[in-house]
This record gives structure tokens, sequence and C-alpha cells, in this order.
């Protein structure tokens, strides 16, 4: 490979990654990796090479300021979701009322998540004098619920494209069919991924439970860091395959 293919190459990367960080998603979403990623490492750091306890605090503590930097700007999505919700409303122009059910839905406990959330970080900024575990446990709460909707509605569009798919072979046979074939594919791709990605976080939002919620508090950050790095990695990954920026920022 020539020097100037290499050179053209990391041009279109560096173009390529300072188009992402200009828009407010792709931002969001590079910064929850590098949090995801320095939780992983500092973690492992931490629990498994005393040696280097003290570069995997300090990864630690990094990770904890991507996080709460995350937190802040989350504080102007409120307006943002609320239109998202209103134009989708009760998903008239959705066929499947199961799809419509659980996204109309997720949509309310996506819409509740922000209020709390922002009640929570005043609470530790000592803005206001209210409880703030009780505040971070219904934004998780809520959060979490919305994972739970999305993994059903996930499961369920998978199933039902593979049915479509499985009793139909003979169908796609003309150009355009076809075409159609491979839409539903990378449909069902796509929704594979989100599940993955949902059930990562699931995962997490249940471990930031009180204690004697299922699995809560019983993850140590290294798991955390891998599950979200895991779940990060995907969203990225979709993100460069649909082309597009969202504007609403996932916890």
């Amino acid at each position: 490979m020539s020097q100037d293919t290499v050179g053209g190459v990391a041009m279109a990367a560096l173009s390529g990654l300072v188009s992402a960080l200009e828009s407010y998603r792709g931002r969001d979403r590079l910064i929850r990796t590098l949090s995801y990623c320095c939780q992983l490492v500092g973690g492992a750091l931490v629990e498994r090479c005393p040696a280097r306890s003290d570069v995997g605090t300090r990864l630690l503590e990094l990770s904890s300021q991507l996080s709460h930097c995350r937190t802040i700007l989350r504080l102007f999505d409120d307006a943002a979701m609320f239109i998202y919700t209103k134009q989708y409303g009760l998903g008239a122009e959705e066929e499947d009322v199961f799809v419509r059910c659980v996204s109309v839905l997720g949509n309310l406990a996506d819409q509740l998540y922000y209020p709390c959330e922002h009640m929570a970080w005043a609470a530790d900024a000592k803005i206001l004098s209210v409880d703030s575990a009780r505040w971070w446990t219904l934004s998780t709460t809520f959060w979490g619920l919305s994972l739970l909707l999305g993994i059903a509605r996930s499961l369920w569009m998978v199933l039902k494209l593979r049915q479509r798919l499985r009793s139909a072979p003979g169908v796609f046979t003309s150009q355009l069919a076809r075409r159609k074939r491979r839409a539903a594919e990378a449909q069902v791709q796509a929704e594979a991924l989100t599940l993955l990605s949902n059930v990562a976080d699931l995962a997490n939002a249940v471990h930031w439970l009180p204690p004697g919620v299922l699995w809560a508090g019983c993850f140590p950050p290294w798991l955390v860091g891998l599950l979200g790095t895991v779940s990060s990695l995907l969203s990225m990954y979709q993100a460069v395959r649909a082309g597009g920026q969202a504007d609403i920022a996932i916890p």
C-alpha cells in the first residue's frame, strides 16, 4: 500500500472522527465508550495487578469524571426527548400492535428518566436539599424499564422478520424482491445488535439498583466496564452503518 493511499485512509478516518465529534450524539458516544474503557482497564489493573493499582485508580477516576460530564450534558435532553415522544405519539404508523405498545411505554420511561436524573444530580451538587439516592434509584429504574421494553421489542421484531423470511423463500425471485430480502436481513442484524447492546446495559442497570435486587452491587468495576464497552462499541458500529446521527443521548 502506497504512502498516498495510507495518507488518504488516515485523512478519511480523521475527517469521519471530526464529523462525529461535531454532533452531540457522536460526541456522547465517544465519551461513553472512553468512560467504560477506562473503567474496564482501571478495574482490571486494581483487581489483578497490584503493582499498577495506582494507574488503575486514576483510570477509574477518569471514568467517573467522563460519566459525570455525560450526566451534565443530559440536562438539556428533555426537550429533544419530548419532541420525539410527541411526534411518535401512540405509534399510529406502526402496523404491529405489540411494537406500538412497547414503543409508547419505552418513550414514557425515557421521558421520566431525565427529570429523575436531573434531581439526583442537583441533590449531589447541593443545589436541592433532597435525597439523591432515591432519585438515582428512580432514574435507574426507568432506564432499566426502557431497556427491558427495548429488549422485548427487538426480540419480537427478530422473530417476526425471521418468520417472514422463512415462510416465503421462493417469493424473493425478482431483483426488487431480492433487495427487500436483503433489507429484511439487514434489519434482523440491526435488531440483534440492539438486543445485545440493551442486554449488556440492562445487566449494568440492575447492578446499580439498591442491594438486594437481583445482582445489584455484585459486579466488580472491570465487569461493569466490559459490559458498557460492549454496548458502546455496538452502538458506534450501528451508527457508522446507519451513517446518521440521532439527537438524544443514551444513559
